[in-house]
């Protein structure tokens, strides 16, 4: 796989040293805006080449596949303009701004022959994978409770009037899209569409900064409460008649998990600690076989899981009266 890389944020700089270390990726060119930030990482991390804006990183032929890691609201421009310049897509979360222009890019992609994958960790780390095997074993589900809550650095500057992207709606941000969407896609893919979806946002300035969303699945509920303006330790459970499952960590990272099964004879208790590799490193080795292999199935699968959850968020958010500037092209 020959990379570019669209973005020099947060994410990137996590990415590349993980990259470092899985087989037949070659970042060979980055681009974004800032030039500083550009000669910085080439250097570190020995990339070939940078691009100041995303067009002509898009039409250097040396580059079969991008990964978009810019700006929520900047992942469907851009991946647009990568499937009219033939290149396969990782994007990262969120897909898009909301479930239509995830429809259309979906459309889009596959009329043109390309694959295109979000990058979205607990799909790929083997805890979260385990789990989801074990939701069998412990009986009737009753009550989900899944917590990310995480004060932003941000949040202090966006209270003096200071509001950087994660904050605003121009750029399709909120606690909703960012914190809370791991929560929200862990309990898509793991018990499918809900009935109906309620969200109680926080809001400042227009935008939710704290808020809980209720998914109903008619004899149980799933609870997802994620928060940039408070923090909590990070608990989830999936209780059920015959179990439960604690999750001490964040959905995203998923380090570790316990199982408890209740018997009439007593409680057996097991921990399970299943990975020694980044978050990052599973989704990247997984996602480069499937474009090396060209497993249009497996794409075709990963991609209706980003419709559900994309379809489930959009859904929320507009239950809290909270529109982005792309939700106007409905």
């Amino acid at each position: 796989m020959k990379l570019g890389i669209l973005g020099s944020g947060k994410i990137v700089n996590e990415v590349l040293p993980v990259l470092e270390d899985v087989e037949n990726i070659e970042p060979v060119a980055i681009a974004a805006r800032n030039e500083q930030k550009l000669k910085d990482l080439v250097e570190e991390f020995n990339i070939g080449k940078y691009y100041i804006g995303i067009d002509d990183l898009l039409a250097d032929d040396e580059i079969d596949t991008v990964y978009v890691a810019l700006p929520n609201n900047l992942h469907y421009e851009a991946m647009d303009k990568a499937i009219d310049y033939g290149k396969n897509i990782i994007s990262e979360k969120p897909f898009t701004s909301n479930a239509y222009e995830t429809d259309k890019i979906i459309a889009k992609a596959k009329k043109a022959g390309v694959m295109v994958v979000e990058a979205i960790s607990h799909r790929f780390i083997p805890n979260a994978n385990e789990v989801k095997k074990l939701i069998g074993d412990l009986g009737e589900i009753k009550i989900v409770s899944f917590n990310y809550s995480q004060y932003s650095s941000r949040y202090d500057k966006f209270k003096e009037g200071i509001i950087e992207p994660v904050f605003r709606l121009e750029n399709s941000g909120g606690a909703l899209i960012d914190l809370n969407l791991y929560n929200v896609a862990f309990a898509v893919d793991t018990f499918g569409l809900p009935k109906d979806v309620k969200y109680f946002a926080n809001i400042e300035k227009d935008i939710d900064t704290s808020g809980i969303v209720i998914l109903d699945y008619e004899d149980y509920k799933v609870s997802c409460i994620g928060s940039k303006d408070s923090a909590a330790p990070i608990i989830n459970t999936i209780q059920a008649s015959e179990g439960t499952i604690e999750i001490p960590d964040a959905l995203n990272s998923f380090d570790k998990f316990n199982l408890t099964k209740t018997h009439a004879s007593g409680v057996e208790s097991f921990d399970y600690n299943l990975e020694n590799k980044s978050r990052l490193y599973y989704e990247f080795v997984e996602i480069e076989e499937i474009m090396r292999t060209k497993d249009l199935d497996r794409v075709g699968e990963l991609l209706k899981l980003t419709q559900n959850y994309m379809d489930v968020l959009t859904r929320a958010r507009f239950d809290a009266n909270i529109y982005y500037p792309a939700d106007t092209i409905n």
